[in-house]
């Protein structure tokens, strides 16, 4: 079964050696890692070609314009030639076994189209500061699951033959792309959870999820939601009715408020509990 790492840089490849040694690390030996740059307007494109130079497990690709991490994700999913697929950004890394746990679950369990675990924050210089708590197994199969809080996380593995029966990722999508890849993918078969940390989250001041765009990223995010309930056909969350039309992220995570209760959060560990028993 082959894996395929995908990895979409832009302005990043200051960072990238640390990101490299980890797949050279890697203990499953079945992967390629395919790369697509867009447009970054540093020294990228050579640096990273300079650190793999002739490896054959590489492919490197160039956008002809700035597309945005939407669009380029999605390009990289096309692109691959592996039947399993993981995301890794350029800044980060993934731990040894990372790829040979997931790959595991795949071919044991052909039902499961995604799995995920969890991840650890690290300093600038990749040095682990803490570990990542939130990520647990979710409940599969329950139309109102919308990864809100987010649960589904690094590092996140899915099968790439999945991934073409949904609506794709919207190459519209500058932020939460990865929420609307997730929310996709859970609604065409099982999740799994990895109870293991595999993966290692840079925080800078250069990530995209760590700059001023963390401030639009709730709009984002929002609708995404807002899509998956209209994909799901739902007219009403809790008792209250779903809007006809996107007018702003408020008004959906509103709807979703009740999922933080006490009793709600209880139901639901119960559930999953019975369904890890199945």
């Amino acid at each position: 079964m082959k894996f395929s790492i995908l990895i979409a840089n832009y302005n990043n490849g200051k960072y990238f050696q640390e990101c490299y040694q980890s797949l050279l690390s890697q203990t499953y030996q079945n992967w390629e890692a395919v790369i697509l740059d867009d447009c970054s307007t540093d020294n990228s494109v050579e640096i990273l070609k300079d650190i793999f130079k002739d490896d054959a497990r590489f492919r490197f690709y160039q956008n002809k314009k700035n597309e945005g991490v939407g669009f380029t994700k999605g390009k990289l999913i096309e692109l691959a030639q592996g039947e399993i697929c993981g995301f890794v950004d350029p800044d980060d890394a993934i731990l040894p076994a990372a790829i040979k746990k997931a790959v595991n679950i795949f071919e044991k369990e052909k039902e499961v189209v995604l799995t995920y675990s969890r991840f650890i924050k690290c300093d600038e210089n990749l040095k682990p500061v803490s570990q990542n708590k939130s990520a647990k197994q979710v409940l599969n199969g329950n139309r109102y699951f919308f990864n809100c809080p987010i649960v589904i996380n690094h590092f996140v593995c899915f099968r790439r033959k999945t991934y073409f029966e949904t609506e794709k990722i919207n190459p519209k999508l500058k932020i939460s792309e990865d929420q609307d890849l997730y929310l996709k993918l859970y609604e065409q078969g099982k999740v799994r959870f990895i109870d293991d940390a595999n993966y290692l989250y840079r925080f800078h001041s250069g990530g995209i999820s760590q700059n001023e765009n963390k401030q639009k990223s709730r709009e984002f995010w929002g609708k995404v939601i807002f899509n998956a309930m209209k994909r799901r056909n739902l007219k009403a969350i809790n008792g209250k009715k779903i809007p006809e039309t996107y007018t702003d992220a408020r008004e959906i995570f509103e709807l979703l408020d009740y999922q933080n209760s006490i009793q709600y959060r209880l139901k639901k560990k119960i559930k999953v509990f019975f369904q890890n028993l199945l």
